[in-house]
């Protein structure tokens, strides 16, 4: 038996839903994808800087004065 040349892309596994069903999964699923590739496709879109971009890396941690605070002040 050969493959089908166009597989499903929603597959029932139990029950039995009625076609009004099968057209509301369709439509929330298609809003939600096209909802998310407009969000990653908007300008400005929030990204993580890159660690080679991010300058917060060369910040000293504060000091802490205290007992033995002179070990940390080697690193």
């Amino acid at each position: 038996m050969s493959a089908p040349k166009n597989p499903p892309h929603l597959v029932v596994v139990r029950g039995e839903p009625t076609a009004e069903e099968v057209a509301v999964l369709t439509a929330v699923l298609a809003a939600r994808a096209n909802a998310a590739r407009a969000a990653s496709d908007a300008p400005g879109a929030d990204r993580r800087p890159s660690g080679w971009s991010d300058r917060s890396r060369n910040l000293r941690a504060p000091l802490r004065p205290g007992p033995g605070a002179w070990r940390l002040s080697t690193r």
